[in-house]
């Protein structure tokens, strides 16, 4: 059973990787895709409309996808239409479509909006039964994916190497890795959850609390509004960062990717470090110092006309950027019943980043230059330094309320089990097995 773990976790942790690598392989070809269509830079954020447009659905979609099928058949899907928006990316770049460009993404946003809460519900989940910080080692693949594929961008960029063959190949790899993947990725998570939630709530007799509408849940709200501004200052970095290096500080292409790869790999260090300070110190504390670190790197990018002192604090951007996103996605998991549909409003909120920030941003850069554009993006982070104690601080695991009522009235700090305990780990290789065989 051990085993069976650790093989989930493994295949889980690939599957997150895939769309952070498939994401910065355009990302970092962001200035020959444009180029290959003449477009300008509001033109290029309607085209990026079209990824967010895709994204927004395909994340509205999830939540009522995951509660029907599960997560497997939804993150499944959405990987598959991940690989098939690059390559219409790609193949939009052969042509010099911008037509096709704009398709190719709206199929990306698809698939990475869809699969994105259904990897968030099954990643909740474990964290759960672990009681441990997991979902910020989780995102951490992402990122991780991010950096390998803009490493690998910035090096066809340098070598001239034609847009459209690589991201047809990029394309490829995401599908050879889905396919090794996606095995032990276990069946019924989703529904499941939502069944036992149910059963708790109607055993408990909270049917007031279980039937009030999300929206109306305050700091569910406030929880959303954090990961608003955190999701806009990643996402702001995603969609412009080369471009913005290019563009406001007069780099060339290659020098604005190898910027977004320190980005990326800022964002990884956060985040494969994250759960340590989770733990030790809270959420609270953690989203605070992440969004201060983040308006500090934006404050220097924005108002410092030196190219190198912006390149150096694009890390601090990235390193305060890298929690906020898996920390509110954590902390809607726990906030109450139903933790599907909790995790599916909180990102449906974080993706109205995505929605308007690309058309927003370009449109806000074509007339006062990208630098100047990001402002907007500055006065966001700098609301979650004050908004972050809404996240407050992790639940005990749902075996431990369960077994011992006592422990549910006190913070699940003092009462999780201590990393790799083992009855956390039974717990999770006993899910797995039991999802493997449905």
């Amino acid at each position: 059973m051990a085993t069976a773990s650790r093989r989930r976790r493994l295949s889980l942790s690939l599957m997150f990787l895939i769309p952070g690598l498939s994401l910065s392989s355009w990302v970092t070809r962001t200035p020959d895709v444009r180029d290959e269509l003449g477009a300008s830079t509001a033109e290029m954020g309607l085209i990026l409309f079209g990824l967010s447009v895709g994204s927004t659905i395909g994340i509205a979609s999830s939540g009522a996808l995951v509660a029907r099928m599960g997560t497997r058949p939804v993150i499944g899907g959405g990987t598959v239409l991940i690989a098939l928006g690059v390559a219409g990316v790609g193949t939009g770049a052969l042509a010099s479509s911008a037509a096709l460009v704009t398709a190719g993404l709206f199929v990306f946003g698809l698939g990475g909006g869809s699969g994105e809460v259904a990897l968030n519900v099954e990643g909740a989940e474990v964290e759960r039964l672990l009681a441990r910080s997991v979902m910020t080692t989780l995102h951490g693949f992402f990122s991780l994916g991010t950096v390998l594929g803009a490493s690998l961008g910035m090096l066809a960029t340098a070598a001239g190497f034609p847009v459209q063959w690589h991201l047809l190949i990029m394309s490829g790899v995401a599908l050879a890795v889905f396919l090794a993947a996606f095995g032990d990725v276990p069946g019924g998570v989703g529904k499941r959850a939502a069944a036992d939630e149910a059963a708790d709530a109607a055993e408990d007799g909270d049917g007031t609390a279980a039937g009030r509408p999300l929206w109306k849940d305050a700091r569910l709200l406030l929880i959303g509004a954090v990961v608003l501004a955190m999701a806009l200052a990643e996402g702001a970095a995603t969609d412009w960062l080369p471009l913005l290096m290019v563009d406001g500080h007069d780099l060339d292409a290659a020098l604005g990717s190898l910027v977004y790869v320190g980005f990326a790999a800022a964002m990884t260090v956060g985040r494969f470090c994250g759960a340590f300070f989770i733990d030790r110190f809270g959420r609270y504390l953690v989203i605070r110092t992440s969004a201060v670190s983040a308006a500090l790197g934006l404050v220097v990018v924005i108002f410092v006309d030196h190219p190198v002192a912006a390149g150096a604090a694009v890390l601090f951007w990235g390193l305060g950027a890298s929690l906020g996103f898996p920390v509110a996605i954590s902390a809607a998991g726990d906030s109450g019943p139903n933790p599907t549909a909790r995790v599916s409003l909180v990102a449906m909120i974080a993706y109205g980043a995505f929605l308007v920030g690309p058309p927003g941003l370009g449109f806000l850069g074509d007339h006062y230059g990208l630098r100047s554009a990001m402002i907007a993006v500055l006065a966001l982070v700098a609301t979650a330094i004050f908004l972050a104690p809404a996240v407050g601080e992790r639940r005990p695991a749902v075996a431990d309320v369960k077994n011992d009522p006592e422990n549910a009235r006190k913070s699940g700090a003092e009462n999780a089990p201590r990393p790799g305990a083992a009855p956390a780990d039974e717990a999770v290789d006993e899910a797995a097995g039991a999802d493997r065989d449905r």
